[in-house]
């Protein structure tokens, strides 16, 4: 079977951000609120680590319930994992998300400064360097023979797609514009040329883009 590349949940503006400037360690998404992206997913019944009872149903909550079936591995861009610039000053941190990481694979940090590998739980963090191709044969080999996600930031979304590295993308459009940042596109139609596309708008306001590769 094959092992796919996926992009999954992945939100953006209205004007193809993914995060804003300034991104710090009180502010993870820059000048934005993660909530004007990622609101959807955040009300969804599914969304991981949710501590409440209730939360939408539909399609939105589809889409969050399958968004980890069959995921091995994760790769995401520096920026993911910290907020933190240059050589590694800290190795204290490890990771916005506590003690128990959400994401139950092995996960590659893609980052031009070294550091050792790690555990929390059951996910284990590797930083590692090389275009992304190098990067995804790591990420591969880890996976167990199940899918790779690429989990961003838009950045990193889109290198892998500039080496035409993704098979399949979900990426949820906001009605915000940000103005600055971290984009991952000028507009989802110029990916038309190599992937199907569906648009499916939400009932909660966003506009899911659905990608395979033709």
């Amino acid at each position: 079977m094959q092992q796919l590349v996926r992009v999954q949940n992945f939100g953006v503006s209205a004007d193809g951000y993914g995060a804003g400037e300034g991104q710090s360690l009180e502010r993870p998404f820059g000048h934005v609120d993660p909530g004007d992206l990622l609101g959807w997913a955040l009300a969804t019944a599914s969304f991981p680590g949710r501590s409440e009872p209730g939360g939408s149903r539909g399609l939105d909550d589809h889409l969050v319930r399958g968004s980890s079936h069959g995921i091995g591995a994760e790769i995401m861009g520096r920026n993911k994992f910290s907020p933190h610039r240059g050589p590694w000053q800290d190795h204290e941190w490890r990771g916005w998300w506590g003690e128990e990481p959400p994401f139950h694979t092995p996960v590659f940090v893609l980052t031009h400064h070294p550091r050792p590998s790690f555990t929390l739980a059951d996910t284990t963090f590797h930083f590692v360097s090389g275009d992304p191709a190098d990067v995804l044969a790591q990420a591969r080999a880890a996976a167990g023979g199940q899918d790779v996600r690429l989990g961003g930031g838009a950045r990193t979304v889109r290198a892998f797609l500039d080496a035409d590295l993704v098979d399949t993308l979900h990426v949820s459009v906001a009605p915000v514009r940000i103005g600055s940042g971290s984009r991952l596109w000028s507009s989802p139609d110029e990916l038309d040329d190599r992937f199907h596309h569906d648009v499916v708008p939400s009932s909660s306001g966003v506009v899911h883009h659905l990608f395979w590769r033709r």
